[in-house]
């Protein structure tokens, strides 16, 4: 794919190039990134809404669900005419009516601890918006096997957390960068965490958090500002309060 960019392009991203953090060339490395986006649900549907509006220019969607009545609370990037629909299929055309210029890589199957990391290497960013334990173990081990900055999130019923990991790199104090297992050592017992279905969680949370990661993965593409990088950000709805914590290698 070109990165330069046309002049429909120019004026889709006007209010980017303004930016002078971002700029021209900002929007370029946008248009050349490619981003892997794990579920289509209720954190996913933001983060694949706002980076195909940003102009990232290849979105790999990875669900292996259909869309039902009861998702559409939550996850925006669906619609009534689409229940019974593959949730990749629903989301990429919901992805190709926001902007044409990007182009969708579906993966319709789960993510597994072997075809995991041979799905992430062909990605610059991941961005994890899955509902279970054993999917972002996965994902977070082929990301740090595989030298991908992952993007993650998690949301309860009123609460939500967002993280960026690059385990593979050290920071500024030269020490090794947090991985996924520094912050959860191991997953919870199993039905210790209810489920959104048995939990409930409230819709516009997940819109807060997932455009929270949208904001992180632009971050890390365009090169602007600090990642959540060793930081927990957490959002506490009912309060309207954030905190963030810091956390290192174990």
């Amino acid at each position: 794919m070109t990165t330069a960019l046309t002049a429909d392009e120019i004026e889709r991203y006007a209010r980017h190039i303004v930016l002078p953090e971002v700029g021209g060339a900002g929007q370029q490395k946008l248009k050349q990134a490619r981003v892997l986006v794990i579920g289509a649900g209720g954190l996913g549907a933001p983060v694949l809404e706002y980076l195909a509006a940003a102009g990232v220019g290849t979105l790999g969607i990875v669900d292996d669900d259909t869309v039902s009545l009861s998702n559409l609370q939550r996850q925006v990037i669906h619609g009534t005419d689409t229940i019974g629909m593959l949730k990749t299929q629903s989301a990429g055309a919901a992805i190709t009516r926001i902007n044409p210029n990007i182009s969708v890589e579906t993966h319709t199957f789960r993510l597994t601890a072997e075809n995991a990391p041979a799905l992430v290497a062909k990605y610059d960013i991941v961005v994890d918006g899955s509902d279970n334990f054993e999917t972002r173990y996965v994902v977070a081990d082929a990301c740090a096997a595989e030298g991908r900055p992952l993007v993650h999130a998690a949301v309860g019923r009123f609460d939500g957390s967002v993280t960026v990991l690059k385990p593979f790199e050290s920071g500024s104090d030269g020490k090794p960068n947090p991985s996924y297992r520094d912050l959860f050592p191991e997953a919870p017992p199993p039905g210790l965490v209810a489920s959104c279905a048995e939990a409930g969680v409230l819709g516009a949370l997940t819109g807060v958090i997932g455009t929270l990661q949208a904001m992180e993965a632009i971050k890390l593409i365009t090169g602007i500002g600090e990642p959540l990088i060793g930081r927990l950000l957490l959002y506490d709805a009912l309060a309207a309060r954030f905190e963030t914590i810091r956390y290192k290698r174990r």
